[in-house]
């Protein structure tokens, strides 16, 4: 296949690049599969992301607990009044509500003769009762286990005092914690959701296109007659990818763009605060993208070029998918210092990447070239294979 960058082959990688995006921008249908779940996805999550802390938010603000035998501990419920919460008493039905998550809090049980056991010094036992699949009583437990354990310090320190003994006994060490995370490290734990997104944007940007243009031209039957035509089969390859790469590349940059106007719908206030992404994040995003776009379009387009129809090449194409949509989840299940082979895994790459950026540091040479390389090398198979691949179809 000849790749010489002569001035007649420039023209027909032209040509073809021109018609293979009118046609991709003629097809509305397919334009609007390709953009709207890379455009929609990550803002979405977002949304529902920040509905839910604001769930959770609402519920803390409320301060409220709720006790099953409230009368049986009025010195429990004092001290609960005093830290400036409200005791609601409990359902009869509090089980069944927290199986059914009718019942949003958890429910602190109080047993009879608590209040006569701590006037005796014995030990009184309480039970703090959740369903861990409800999701908002199970979170509410821990707030209504740190009063509990608040009210236990206090009675042992008046114990103490009324016997004369220092309450400073019951903490003879003082811990401070101190946290070097910076703060784009911090807002990383929250923003760190981006890079998956983008991630798969790039996928959707460039599946749709990779398939059309190769195993859809051969269905509608329209792939033997262009290949028939005087013109290079490397010339033909190249027009092709550079469409379908472009698409890709567009719809990855749009995906990170979108998370910019996506902020406005976040509805708590403490993930609105945390959540840091700029311009330039998102501009940074869509270089480091580029790459990976355009290798998983030559990628692609080499998985569909054997294939004769469009859904057969939707099923090969899925293993790719699959594969190149957990590459990810190597980082994120050993979390941990990066390790340098990381880089060189197309998709995983560009997650470390992209997660350098949120924690605010700077990308080394050795974290910045590799996925380069590695996409260079994919294209470059990828789009042989495929040159093979049409010349051999033009030769039957």
């Amino acid at each position: 296949m000849n790749m010489m960058p002569n001035p007649s082959v420039l023209n027909h990688v032209l040509v073809v690049f021109l018609k293979e995006l009118r046609e991709a921008l003629r097809d509305r249908r397919t334009l609007l599969r390709v953009s709207l779940p890379g455009l929609l996805m990550g803002p979405l999550m977002l949304f529902a992301l920040s509905m839910l802390v604001a769930q959770f938010e609402k519920q803390a603000e409320q301060r409220e607990i709720v006790v099953a035998g409230m009368a049986q501990a009025p010195s429990l419920v004092n001290y609960l009044q005093r830290q400036n919460y409200s005791v609601k008493e409990a359902p009869a039905d509090y089980e069944r509500q927290l199986r059914e998550s009718r019942l949003a809090s958890a429910v602190l049980v109080v047993p009879a003769g608590f209040e006569q056991a701590l006037a005796r010094g014995d030990e009184a036992e309480l039970e703090v009762v959740t369903d861990s699949a409800n999701t908002r009583a199970s979170a509410s437990g821990g707030g209504v286990a740190r009063r509990v354990r608040g009210f236990n310090d206090e009675r042992a320190r008046l114990h103490l005092m009324l016997r004369g003994v220092s309450p400073e006994l019951l903490s003879p060490v003082s811990l401070t914690e101190r946290d070097l995370a910076s703060p784009g490290a911090r807002a990383a734990r929250i923003t760190g959701i981006i890079p998956m997104f983008v991630i798969m944007a790039v996928l959707y940007g460039a599946l749709t296109a990779a398939l059309d243009t190769t195993s859809g031209e051969r269905e509608r039957q329209s792939l033997e007659p262009l290949l028939a035509n005087p013109v290079p089969h490397g010339a033909l390859v190249l027009g092709k990818w550079l469409a379908v790469a472009l698409m890709g590349a567009v719809v990855a940059a749009l995906a990170s763009f979108s998370f910019l106007p996506a902020q406005l719908l976040i509805k708590s206030d403490a993930l609105a605060a945390q959540f840091r992404f700029g311009w330039m994040d998102a501009t940074l995003f869509a270089l480091l993208l580029m790459p990976v776009a355009a290798a998983m379009g030559a990628l692609l387009m080499a998985v569909a070029i054997r294939t004769k129809t469009f859904k057969e090449a939707q099923a090969s194409a899925n293993l790719v998918i699959m594969v190149f949509s957990l590459m990810p989840l190597l980082a994120i299940m050993n979390p941990g210092a990066d390790a340098a082979w990381h880089y060189w895994l197309p998709g995983l790459g560009q997650y470390q990447q992209m997660m350098q950026l949120l924690k605010g540091e700077v990308l080394r040479l050795d974290q910045w070239l590799p996925p380069v390389l590695t996409a260079l090398l994919i294209i470059s198979g990828a789009i042989l294979y495929v040159g093979r691949a049409m010349r051999a179809a033009a030769s039957r």
